[in-house]
């Protein structure tokens, strides 16, 4: 069975710091993995889903206006594994976290939920 799994959600004060983690699981979709390019997405409340980081196969990376220089994506890909570490964050930041192939497939995660508030 083909899985992604989220992780390192959780509530954070304006200003600080998470590390999200996403797991890719299953034959297919860990070689997918190793040949695709991978991004992070964010839904906010009432808003569609954004994508805000994506990293190539190479380690190339791409962020949104919104979280550049803030945020940083990494992936491991003896691991199977992405992260988004996320520094100085912003009320605005607050969503639920995915991670998906770039562009997206259809099948999305559970996602990892972030509260940024005081």
């Amino acid at each position: 069975q083909v899985q992604l799994v989220e992780s390192g959600g959780g509530l954070v004060q304006p200003g600080g710091s998470l590390r999200l983690s996403c797991a890719a699981s299953g034959n297919i979709f860990s070689i997918i993995f190793k040949i695709s390019s991978m991004g992070w997405y964010r839904r906010a409340p009432g808003k569609e889903r954004e994508l805000v980081a994506a990293i190539t196969v190479r380690g190339t990376t791409n962020y949104a206006d919104s979280v550049k220089g803030r945020f940083t994506i990494s992936r491991d890909n003896a691991k199977n594994t992405v992260y988004l570490q996320m520094n100085s964050l912003k009320p605005e930041d607050t969503a639920v976290y995915y991670c998906n192939t770039d562009p997206a497939k259809d099948s999305w995660g559970q996602g990892t939920q972030v509260t940024v508030s005081s």
